[in-house]
């Protein structure tokens, strides 16, 4: 497994390496939804690339980025045992050379569900897919259903500028009791950890309207941030935890009318 950090290093590897490139771009504390995203790569391509970077410009709350986990040594190890062809590591120095003078925004579904309270976040999440699509050039991406907003906004971006890549939307993976895998799941108490289930489960009731769910979040002791059917698909945001140590929580499921 290659380790790169320049833009000439990826261009590098993409002109020696023969065959299709597939690319899953993450932020590390890798777990086994990434994991899914790898190995959906390496079926249907060649060559796999993984990126590992914690973007500044996707974060409003700057405890939240001083808090995002970082688990590097065994991010790697797990890359490499998942077969990963090349792990680019960029630095913000690299990707920002402008000082996030450019941008990419999003006018519409951006300002919406987690769009509302986090002002900026999907620009930078849309600006740094844009660099990292540019840099690999891979021919096709992949991205978890997880973040759906976040899919739909990429799909669009990539159909907006002609974009070469295929975006590929994976399913979410799920712990036993229901929970969406995410990397913040390892900042939940073991007390946050042991109530978060019912989040999922709430979601998934069917007989339940957005507003009864977020009404038993609440008596529940989650902070909601909102709770939204839109498309056939039921939205939701929670914040567990206090001001020292707040672990936010999305998830969405299939309405079935």
């Amino acid at each position: 497994m290659k380790i790169l950090k320049s833009i000439a290093d990826v261009r590098t590897f993409g002109k020696v390496a023969a065959g299709s490139v597939g690319f899953v771009p993450t932020m590390g504390a890798l777990h086994q939804g990434h994991l899914s995203l790898v190995e959906r790569s390496r079926n249907e391509t060649d060559l796999t690339i993984v990126s590992i970077y914690v973007n500044p410009t996707q974060f409003n709350n700057q405890n939240d980025l001083a808090n995002y986990p970082d688990t590097l040594t065994l991010d790697l190890q797990m890359l490499e045992a998942a077969g990963v062809s090349a792990v680019f590591m960029p630095t913000y120095e690299l990707l920002y050379p402008d000082n996030f003078a450019y941008e990419v925004d999003e006018k519409q579904f951006s300002r919406e569900l987690c769009g509302a309270n986090r002002p900026g976040h999907f620009t930078g999440v849309l600006t740094v897919v844009m660099k990292l699509l540019n840099i690999v050039k891979p021919q096709k991406a992949y991205f978890g259903e997880k973040d759906f907003q976040q899919l739909s906004l990429v799909k669009g971006m990539v159909e907006a500028f002609f974009l070469e890549t295929e975006i590929i939307g994976c399913p979410i993976i799920r712990e036993d009791d229901g929970l969406a895998m995410s990397s913040r799941n390892l900042n939940l108490t073991s007390c946050d950890r042991g109530k978060s289930p019912l989040f999922n489960k709430l979601l998934s009731n069917a007989m339940l309207s957005d507003e009864e769910i977020q009404t038993r979040l609440d008596l529940a002791g989650f902070e909601v941030d909102y709770v939204v059917t839109k498309d056939g698909r039921r939205f939701g945001a929670v914040v567990m935890g206090d001001d020292a140590g707040p672990v936010r929580l999305i998830d969405n499921v299939e309405v079935v009318s």
